[in-house]
């Protein structure tokens, strides 16, 4: 894989838009992003309840009830992203492959 990133916006439905060096357009919902963020402790949390699925009502905090955001991207080398999110979660640190293969295809204009 050797498409790297070209043009990066936040759009306005707060979905992360990324065009690649190979032409092609991809999207990322921002939960998705979070929800697949390649740090240990979020790995741990999935591996954790996948074996033992809990019965158990969470209890969320404050931030976990607004909506997930973007709140900052810092460029790590030539090679991935650091994204930082409005849960506070920064820790992730997101290949160009690993971000490559998270895209959803840019639905057509209406």
């Amino acid at each position: 894989m050797s498409a790297i990133p070209e043009q990066l916006k936040l759009l306005d439905d707060g979905r992360l838009w990324i065009e690649w060096s190979d032409g092609v357009q991809l999207v990322y919902p921002v939960r998705d992003l979070r929800d697949a963020s390649p740090d240990a402790l979020t790995r741990e949390k999935a591996r954790v309840a996948a074996e033992k699925p809990s019965t158990e009502l969470t209890i969320l905090a404050p931030e976990e009830l607004a909506p997930l955001r973007i709140t900052g991207m810092q460029p790590i080398g030539r090679y991935a992203y650091q994204i930082a999110f409005s849960d506070g979660h920064d820790s992730g640190i997101y290949t160009y492959e690993y971000l490559y293969s998270l895209g959803k295809p840019l639905p057509p204009s209406a």
